[in-house]
């Protein structure tokens, strides 16, 4: 088969298409002849391998799919080959097959798209795990988004609406204000502005974001916190900006403000039933056609470079995506 594969980490210039045996199927595990993949941030940081784990070389990146069953283990039932699925692995996306855990896989409602499918996943759970488990949100909340407009922001954005918040996306251009207000926010602000607090105060009546998503890091994010209502909760979720910031801790204490981390990659193995309780809500959603998972641009299987680019130069509009099938 072919696949995207990792040799040695490397600037994503450096990173090729290759012919690869086509992995076989152990037990518990699904193979998906893949039609779509998608690509996040932390994708971008394990090619180079400045992610705060690293792959096995070789291997071949992308943790997000969506396609048709291949084959299927012995010991796994209620898939069969035909079936259209959606799902995640560790690795291994990027490629013309791949094989996933059953229980990180899914069947597709009727009429999503296999982009759609392949978006969905991570940025989904992540934010329905973040602001619903961890960041408690509630109907008639305040909820500030940082990054709006990319894979995970969006998803905060609709999630929010879902969940009944006024949401206020925060976005560093017009067509990122733009696309974000498409997906349902209900007010925007410019955060590269340096009276951005002002217009997010005028933006919560002055009262300040209840709930803030934050996958940006940076100095916005420390400025965030200072706008954080009174027992206001700041959702950490990553640091596209490049940078970890120093929050000075005098600040939760004058906010009554909580600072809560979220690592999506860790819920299955230490919150399961969190992770059941979010899925089982997310296609919940899905089936009834509540939700429509957001999808950036798509590229060609041989073009998957650019998506790459796209998506660390900090251009992407929702979630990049690669179509292989």
């Amino acid at each position: 088969m072919k696949a995207v594969v990792v040799e040695q980490y490397a600037p994503i210039d450096q990173i090729g298409l290759k012919e690869i045996a086509t992995p076989e199927v152990g037990p518990g595990q699904i193979r998906v002849r893949v039609h779509a993949a998608s690509i996040g941030f932390v994708d971008g940081l394990k090619v180079e391998g400045r992610y705060q784990t690293k792959d096995p070389l070789p291997f071949t990146p992308g943790a997000e799919f969506a396609g048709v069953v291949d084959a299927v283990a012995g010991d796994v039932t209620g898939f069969t080959p035909g079936m259209r699925v959606m799902g995640a692995a560790r690795s291994g996306a990027l490629a013309e097959t791949v094989v996933a855990p059953a229980d990180a896989v899914e069947i597709m409602p009727d009429g999503l798209s296999m982009e759609a499918g392949a978006a969905f996943r991570t940025n989904y759970l992540t934010a329905l795990y973040a602001l619903g488990e961890r960041g408690q949100l509630c109907a008639g909340e305040q909820l500030l988004v940082l990054g709006a407009a990319g894979g995970t922001g969006i998803a905060a954005i609709q999630i929010g609406k879902l969940l009944g918040a006024r949401v206020i996306a925060a976005a560093s251009t017009e067509e990122k204000r733009s696309f974000a207000a498409s997906f349902g926010a209900d007010a925007v602000v410019d955060y590269t502005r340096p009276d951005w607090r002002d217009a997010l105060k005028d933006a919560t009546a002055g009262g300040g974001p209840d709930v803030i998503f934050d996958p940006v890091g940076g100095e916005v994010s420390v400025q965030a916190f200072r706008s954080i209502a009174w027992n206001g909760r700041h959702v950490v979720v990553g640091f596209a900006a490049g940078s970890i910031p120093a929050l000075p801790f005098n600040l939760p204490l004058l906010k009554g403000g909580l600072l809560i981390g979220v690592d999506a990659a860790q819920i299955a193995r230490r919150e399961p039933d969190a992770q059941t309780r979010v899925m089982t809500q997310l296609s919940a959603w899905l089936n009834h056609g509540e939700l429509v998972p957001a999808v950036g641009k798509v590229f060609a299987f041989e073009d998957f470079r650019s998506a790459f680019k796209t998506m660390q130069c900090r251009a992407a509009l929702g979630k990049m995506v690669v179509r292989i099938g």
